[in-house]
């Protein structure tokens, strides 16, 4: 049976009218990505008599007329293409690596139900109510274009599963092509070189500024440390500021000293470490930075 898959997918897979190749951008570390709307794609698949997935049905979905969402890992080891149909129909397909490898262009057998397919490489398609408590089957990947943390701009894949270990096949196509990947946001925090420091409540005002390359609200946190007549004086602040590409974003905040002994004249240490989430890619970017700053007794 997998000389016979293996034939079949290499004649399906030569069949492909669809050639995608977008640029992919650079990496970042992260651990997941979010569902995207695919921008151009198609999914069809049809099964044997006696199927239980498809019920010897043949279906067909464009994301022109349903919805076709799809994500990746951040490890760029598997892949999930999520279909709600116009007439309400849903799927769900997932095509994986096998543990610790890369999804790359190929011909995947003695795939086995993901995400239960330990060293082998992962395959499920379920939906409308109906999923195989196990399978086997196996997938060719034609064209498949990564962009950072885990996006998907393209993808050519055919499958076939067989549910419960039976003869009965489903057989599957994925057409895939989304938008270049878009940039990933970066952060950049400062801190300035003076500061004060309140008589009145013994409180330190830091302040700086944060840049980016793509709006973001920030949130600016860190920790103010001073030594006065060998008495260590400590204090974290935090504030959120919204940053706008091409503008630093002036911030400001207030440490608040955590034991009895306030803030006074003279140099401190400063922490600060801006954080943003990635409205594109949901994941957390961070930038940090130290510096010796000189606080100035004010009267409130």
């Amino acid at each position: 049976m997998q000389h016979a898959m293996r034939r079949t997918l290499a004649r399906t897979a030569a069949g492909l009218g669809l050639v995608l190749a977008l640029t992919t951008g650079g990496l970042l570390a992260a651990t997941g990505a979010h569902a995207q709307a695919v921008t151009e794609g198609t999914v069809s698949f049809s099964g044997d008599a006696g199927d239980y997935i498809s019920g010897g049905k043949t279906y067909a979905y464009s994301a022109a007329m349903d919805g076709i969402q799809v994500s990746g890992s951040a490890a760029n080891s598997m892949i999930d293409v999520n279909i709600n149909g116009a007439n309400g129909d849903w799927w769900s397909i997932s095509l994986a690596a096998p543990d610790g490898q890369r999804l790359h262009t190929g011909t995947y057998e003695g795939a086995t139900r993901y995400p239960f397919n330990d060293g082998s490489p992962g395959l499920s398609h379920s939906g409308n109510g109906r999923g195989c408590n196990t399978l086997t089957g196996a997938f060719t990947i034609s064209n498949i274009s990564w962009g950072p943390n885990g996006y998907v701009e393209a993808l050519d894949a055919v499958y076939e599963q067989h549910c419960e270990g039976g003869t009965p096949a489903l057989r599957g196509q994925v057409h895939i092509k989304n938008a270049a990947a878009p940039a990933e946001l970066s952060l950049g925090v400062g801190v300035s070189v003076e500061g004060k420091a309140s008589a009145l409540n013994g409180k330190a005002t830091v302040h700086g500024k944060v840049t980016c390359n793509k709006p973001a609200r920030v949130d600016v946190t860190g920790l103010v440390t001073q030594v006065k007549r060998n008495i260590l004086i400590r204090g974290s602040y935090s504030t959120t500021v919204a940053c706008v590409p091409g503008t630093p974003a002036a911030w400001s905040a207030e440490a608040d000293p955590t034991g009895t002994t306030p803030f006074q004249a003279g140099d401190v240490e400063v922490k600060a470490t801006a954080s943003a989430v990635d409205s594109d890619y949901r994941v957390t970017v961070t930038a940090s930075d130290i510096k010796a700053v000189h606080l100035t007794r004010v009267k409130r």
